[in-house]
């Protein structure tokens, strides 16, 4: 079942791999950005420098034909002018307070703006309009902006409760970090290409945008998709997570456009995987956003296999204590071992008459005792086979429908391909190992006229 996933098979793979182009471990926020912009909201990247936010930033403005690209690296004494353009000196001998916003944000359909938290109260109060209406007060004007996407990058999280509203702006929040360690030979060993053009079939043109929202919006829901996200919503309260209904239905359509892209006439609890960076209000809230996504649709919840181990190794170890069991007293097997011994010599090695010897001075056990081992261990295989089975049914229904999702980042597809298999490689291993000592039971050395029962093998289940 290994599977090596890459872009999505839907139409926007194209424009997915150019964004992707060249970058190492970029695969969640790459997919992030283009479906923010799909829909139109804003994300926000949180990480270090040098990992590749803005570069995210220019190439989704090369998908756009004829989109106008804007970015600053906002501090505490940026000035609205270098945003939103400089006062025009004619509107002022009109009397009127104008700006020129050529070439500036408020011109701009995707920008980038770089340490987005610290600018001073001024200009985010104008940014919230903008980022939310796609409005901008020029003046007496409230005028309309192109804006598509706005990427905001930050170092940290929003101390500031000042600062929660405009944080709340980026519907989608993804955290982007150094590549690891794994990949750092790779890092070093490829290029990233010069800008260039994007193949046309890459390319995402106002008509195609228009068609994908207008189908956006018949995507229904479905009650498994609505049973989620109510166990979404008490996540969120257990976990002491506020949530706005403006964020809950800003999701919905998210996950109804990410299935319009598919072409899908229904949500997917696949779809799910974004609940991560829309849902989680800082990092550290993350991890468990994704844990329910893989719990509750991918199924990698840990399973209670340790009490099986434990019995076949009670298994194994009863075996190993029943061959070494010396014979019964009376039985004088142990000495001819060593008078067999004695007539071979040092040098002869183990001949065959003290191989012989040697296995009729093992305990030999009744019939009743051998069979009574065998079935028991069979109660176990039998246990073992129908939960190898099970799984292996999982692994085959989840894989195939991960590997069918056109967005489901292929790291994340990489971690459910590890838990199931590792889950069917680990059952099977425990069926070998106590088929084996099955065998080892079924062989041991029988005396015809006993009749004991042995009592069973316990363990301490789980």
């Amino acid at each position: 079942m290994p599977h090596n996933a890459s872009a999505p098979h839907s139409t926007w793979a194209p424009a997915l791999a150019e964004l992707e182009r060249g970058l190492l471990q970029r695969d969640v926020a790459a997919r992030a950005l283009l479906l923010a912009a799909l829909a139109g909201e804003h994300v926000l990247l949180l990480g270090p420098p040098g990992t590749a936010k803005s570069e995210l930033a220019r190439r989704l403005q090369r998908l756009l034909p004829g989109a106008h690209y804007f970015e600053r690296l906002l501090t505490r004494f940026t000035v609205p002018e270098e945003l939103f353009g400089p006062l025009s000196l004619r509107a002022l001998e009109d009397d009127r307070y104008e700006r020129l916003t050529e070439g500036y944000l408020p011109s701009a359909e995707v920008a980038f703006l770089d340490e987005v938290f610290k600018a001073n109260s001024a200009i985010l109060n104008t940014l919230l309009g903008l980022l939310h209406e796609r409005q901008f007060d020029n003046g007496s004007q409230r005028l309309p902006v192109p804006l598509v996407c706005l990427v905001g990058a930050s170092n940290e999280q929003p101390q500031d409760e000042s600062l929660l509203a405009f944080h709340d702006r980026f519907l989608l929040r993804v955290p982007v970090q150094p590549v690891d360690d794994a990949h750092f030979a790779a890092l070093l060993q490829t290029s990233v290409a010069s800008a260039a053009a994007p193949p046309a079939d890459a390319l995402i043109d106002r008509p195609r945008l228009d068609a994908l929202r207008e189908q956006a919006a018949h995507i229904t829901l479905g009650d498994t998709v609505l049973g989620l996200l109510l166990q979404a919503r008490q996540h969120a309260t257990r976990t002491g997570q506020s949530v706005s209904d403006r964020r809950w239905r800003q999701l919905v359509e998210l996950l109804k456009l990410q299935a319009a892209s598919r072409n899908a006439t229904e949500v997917s609890e696949w779809d799910l995987w974004l609940l991560p960076f829309v849902l989680a209000a800082e990092p550290a809230h993350g991890p468990g956003w994704t844990d329910f996504f893989m719990h509750h649709v991918a199924q990698t919840a840990p399973l209670p296999l340790d009490g099986l181990e434990r019995a076949v190794t009670a298994f194994e170890q009863q075996l190993d204590i029943e061959r070494r069991a010396p014979a019964d007293a009376q039985d004088d097997s142990a000495g001819k071992v060593a008078l067999a011994k004695s007539i071979a010599g040092p040098a002869a090695g183990e001949s065959e008459m003290v191989r012989i010897t040697s296995e009729r001075a093992q305990r030999r056990y009744s019939p009743v005792h051998l069979a009574a081992r065998v079935a028991q261990t069979d109660e176990l295989l039998a246990r073992l086979q129908a939960l190898h089975v099970e799984l292996v049914t999982m692994a085959h229904s989840v894989l195939g429908a991960a590997r069918a999702h056109d967005w489901l980042p292929p790291s994340w597809l990489a971690q459910i391909e590890s838990v199931h298999l590792g889950r069917c490689t680990g059952v099977a291993s425990l069926l070998a190992q106590l088929q084996t000592t099955r065998e080892g039971f079924a062989g041991l050395p029988v005396d015809e006229t006993k009749v004991d029962r042995p009592a069973p093998v316990t363990w301490q289940d789980a």
